[in-house]
C-alpha cells in the first residue's frame, strides 16, 4: 500500500519587478527564512535596508493570503504557527544603460531587477515533534572522531646538494685510481 502524507498548505506571494539586484535582496530574506511570522515582520521592520519595507508588505500579504485562502477552502489555519518557508529573490529582466567614460566613449552597465518570493506554511504539532526527536537520537549514536597522528616530516630533497657531493667524490676516486 501507498503511503499517502498530508502535506500542510502552503501560501506564497510575490512582488516583482522590484528595483534591487537580488544580491541585496536577499541579504534581507536570509535574516527571515526559517522563521515565525510574527517574528519575522519585526525583523524586517527594524531592519536598515531599502528593500525591507518590501519585503515586509509582501511578507504581510502571504499572510493575508493565508487568511483568506483558509475561509474560501474551509481550513483550519492557525495564524499564530505560520512560519516563512521559503523566501528568494530572482533575477528579474535587466535594464541596459549607458555611462559617459574619457574621450567621448561610453560605458554600459545593467539596472538588476528582482522577483520577490515568500511561501509561509502552517508548523504543525507533529512536524515540530519530527524535527526534535531525531536530534538527541543522533547524538547518542554517533562514535567519537579518531584522533589524527601527526604525519612524518621528511626533508626536502635537494638536488643541488646531492650533485655537489657527486663532484666532490669523482676526484677522490681519480686521486685513488693514480
Amino acid at each position: 500500500m501507498a503511503k499517502t502524507t498530508t502535506t500542510a498548505p502552503e501560501f506564497r506571494a510575490e512582488a516583482k519587478f522590484q528595483r534591487v539586484s537580488p544580491q541585496k535582496a536577499k541579504l534581507v530574506l536570509d535574516l527571515i527564512k526559517g522563521k515565525p511570522v510574527g517574528q519575522a515582520i519585526n525583523i524586517v521592520a527594524f531592519t536598515n535596508k531599502r528593500i525591507a519595507p518590501v519585503i515586509e508588505k509582501t511578507l504581510r500579504s502571504a499572510v493575508q493570503n493565508a487568511q483568506y485562502l483558509a475561509d474560501e477552502r474551509g481550513l483550519d489555519v492557525d495564524v499564530d504557527k505560520l512560519y516563512v518557508k521559503t523566501a528568494v529573490a530572482n533575477d528579474g529582466p535587466r535594464m541596459k544603460r549607458i555611462r559617459p567614460a574619457p574621450m567621448g566613449r561610453a560605458f554600459r552597465y545593467q539596472r538588476r531587477i528582482a522577483h520577490i518570493v515568500i511561501t509561509i506554511a502552517e508548523k504543525n504539532a507533529a512536524e515540530v515533534k519530527a524535527a526534535a526527536a531525531p536530534a538527541p537520537a543522533a547524538e547518542t549514536t554517533t562514535k567519537p572522531a579518531a584522533k589524527k597522528t601527526a604525519a612524518k616530516k621528511v626533508p626536502a630533497k635537494k638536488a643541488a646538494a646531492k650533485k655537489t657531493a657527486a663532484k666532490k667524490t669523482a676526484p677522490k676516486k681519480k686521486a685513488a685510481a693514480k
